[in-house]
């Protein structure tokens, strides 16, 4: 590896240690084995590294959703049943991927600071709408964008709130078995 990718992955090992605003470029050089004059070389500022072993990690963690969404039921599953598998999967995805919904989480609160980051996000969000909808209901988003969004911002919504839970709490986070019987209660969609 090269001092570029030495400090991207001294940098992703520090977000997920500290944080976003509590990495210092002291840090990130002594993770990567390289000098402090290395960022500047290769990344001109330290946010600018943060920025991309940050966005490097977020598509990491994307792939690694719908890998966890993918896992197939049976094929004689019914809506409730492939609901409930999808939720469970991501419910025990949130231990492995805490540290990624933290920095989310903190990142979220700095977003009127950076308007980068901001439309990074943006861009983010509307790619995992599409994918949110085409998971759970096998839409294709070029046949119906407008439709795809707005299932997906349902999940994605979904999605957030839980893990904002689960990070606060994780034991009273609800199962996917409680969120199917409260969409059920909520819509009447889903038959006992």
């Amino acid at each position: 590896m090269g001092n570029r990718e030495d400090l991207l992955a001294g940098a992703r090992r520090c977000l997920m240690d500290k944080g976003y605003s509590g990495t210092t470029a002291r840090d990130i050089a002594a993770a990567s084995g390289t000098s402090l004059a290395a960022i500047g070389y290769h990344f001109r500022t330290t946010k600018a590294l943060l920025d991309e072993a940050l966005f490097e990690a977020m598509a990491e963690w994307g792939d690694e959703l719908q890998r966890t969404l993918a896992v197939d039921v049976k094929p004689d599953a019914d809506a409730k049943e492939r609901f409930e598998a999808a939720w469970t999967r991501i419910i025990e995805s949130f231990a492995r991927l805490r540290p990624l919904w933290s920095i989310q989480f903190e990142l979220i609160a700095q977003m009127d600071r950076s308007p980068e980051l901001r439309e990074a996000f943006a861009t983010a969000n509307h790619q995992a709408r599409l994918g949110l909808a085409e998971v759970f209901h096998h839409l294709d988003p070029v046949a119906d964008e407008a439709q795809a969004l707005a299932l997906g911002a349902f999940y994605q919504a979904l999605l957030g709130g839980l893990a904002a839970q689960w990070l606060v709490d994780p034991e009273s986070t609800p199962s996917a078995a409680a969120l199917t019987h409260a969409l059920r209660t909520i819509t009447g969609e889903f038959t006992t």
